[in-house]
């Protein structure tokens, strides 16, 4: 869908427990568009990454 810069692809990998073919959307650039469970990943491991630069010891927390 160029109008839109999005395609739609096969992705071979596991979502919500089940490891198989799926289709999933990918930019213009042929990333795939993140789920929102690994949106919350991504975040969650840049957190995880920040809090030592702040002085913070996770493990603490």
């Amino acid at each position: 869908m160029p109008t839109l810069e999005l395609g739609l692809g096969l992705w071979q990998g596991n979502y919500q427990g089940i490891d198989r073919l799926w289709l999933r959307w990918y930019d213009v650039n042929g990333n795939w568009i993140p789920t929102s469970a690994e949106q919350e990943r991504q975040r969650a491991e840049r957190l995880a990454a920040k809090l030592p630069e702040l002085g913070i010891n996770p493990d603490q927390l």
